[in-house]
């Protein structure tokens, strides 16, 4: 049965669909079949793995979702694209916990043979982020090291807790990611600090530094592990690969 995991956070910008690619071709590298689903409109996750939108979202386009599903040039990572069509952005939107239950019983059916699936969410607490968390089993939260990181952090996991409590009972916080860390600046540090000590063992424990290959790998289509695999970016999500499987 597939790990479902929801990568989200409502603050734009902190690492997330990076985190959701990077995380994916690690995995499918250590030979982990793994699927990102594109939830977010924008089509970051799309783009970023090197695969062209689709013309209606696997998601609404009414046939099966092993159909849709779109393999990458790195061997056992695969892609569900998302779709730039707002028609399809409003039909997401709707009747989520429905649509998270019909989600969840595709991947633990006819998508069962992949090893681990991300979620890769819109930066909001959306209808999009909330059937995510009520299809997924885990939620990873990237959070950038800066300041108000705390008080968004906050909100993903409060949404968290709720969704737990209504709609998907095994729902849990599988982990936080500390991105864009600089460890020459003060307040990195402090915030890196400040989240350890008050989430403890949830935090993982590599944290993304800053790295431009980081930056400009999604524009060929490529995870920084491919298009740049001696930057410390990629060996930072490397080590965080090891990690999430040291958890399983």
């Amino acid at each position: 049965m597939a790990k479902i995991i929801a990568v989200a956070n409502q603050k734009g910008g902190v690492g997330k669909t990076t985190t959701a690619i990077n995380l994916a071709a690690g995995l499918a590298k250590s030979g982990r079949p793994s699927l990102v689903i594109d939830v977010d409109p924008q089509c970051n996750a799309t783009s970023g793995l090197g695969v062209e939108p689709a013309q209606r979202h696997p998601l609404v386009a009414g046939k099966s979702l092993a159909e849709s599903v779109v393999e990458t040039e790195v061997p056992k990572l695969f892609v569900l694209p998302g779709s730039l069509s707002l028609a399809d952005a409003d039909a997401l939107s709707a009747s989520n916990r429905q649509r998270a239950s019909n989600l969840r019983q595709q991947l633990n059916g006819e998508l069962s043979h992949f090893e681990f699936v991300f979620l890769d969410c819109p930066p909001s607490l959306g209808q999009l982020t909330r059937a995510a968390l009520g299809a997924a089993a885990e939620i990873f939260i990237p959070i950038q090291c800066e300041y108000f990181a705390m008080e968004g952090l906050s909100q993903i996991i409060e949404l968290a807790r709720q969704t737990k409590a209504r709609d998907n009972n095994r729902l849990e916080i599988g982990g936080i990611v500390l991105t864009m860390y600089d460890p020459e600046l003060d307040l990195a540090r402090e915030v890196a600090g400040e989240v350890r000590g008050y989430f403890e063992e949830t935090v993982f424990r590599t944290m993304i530094p800053r790295d431009v290959h980081i930056s400009e790998a999604p524009s060929h289509g490529q995870s920084v592990l491919d298009y740049s695999p001696r930057a410390r970016g990629a060996w930072a999500y490397t080590e965080l690969v090891m990690e999430v499987l040291e958890r399983e």
